[in-house]
């Protein structure tokens, strides 16, 4: 009899994609609750190059986005902190923005890029300028960048 051997996810940085595809996965969900738990203001995380900082950042994402399967994390530490599933899985809008894939050849080109990821990653919550709870100065923001100072 052959059993399926996982996989090792070489190159994957996406928490999901990794899950479901049942590749190999080392549970590092109870730096969620420790995250929490600390309340700092800032966290930094630093790692030398193919360290995981990606596939954590994604790991956060699918915890705290609203609309995420939260069946990714079934058998993880995670859902053993119930408070804080209950509190914090899938309630908020994520904005995730990665650099590494912003490269040109002038400054220019940099900017224009870093504003198209920036730009996309808004348009997932343009369905905030239909809610009550954002004020119509943060709309307007929104709408048009600086017009909230005005």
């Amino acid at each position: 009899m052959i059993s399926e051997k996982k996989m090792l996810p070489v190159g994957i940085e996406n928490f999901e994609q990794m899950i479901k595809e049942n590749f190999y996965f080392i549970d590092k969900t109870g730096m969620i609750a420790e995250l929490i738990r600390n309340r700092a203001k800032v966290n930094l995380f630093t790692r030398p190059r193919r360290f995981g900082k990606s596939l954590n950042m994604s790991m956060l994402r699918c915890f705290f986005e609203a609309g995420r399967d939260p069946s990714v994390f079934d058998g993880f530490a995670i859902l053993k902190e119930t408070e804080i599933c209950r509190e914090y899985m899938g309630k908020f809008p994520v904005i995730s923005i990665s650099l590494k894939d912003i490269s040109a050849d002038d400054y220019e080109g940099a900017r224009r890029m870093l504003a198209s990821v920036i730009g996309f990653e808004a348009l997932k919550y343009s369905f905030l300028l239909k809610s009550e709870r954002l004020e119509e100065r943060k709309k307007a923001a929104y709408v048009q960048p600086g017009a909230e100072n005005e």
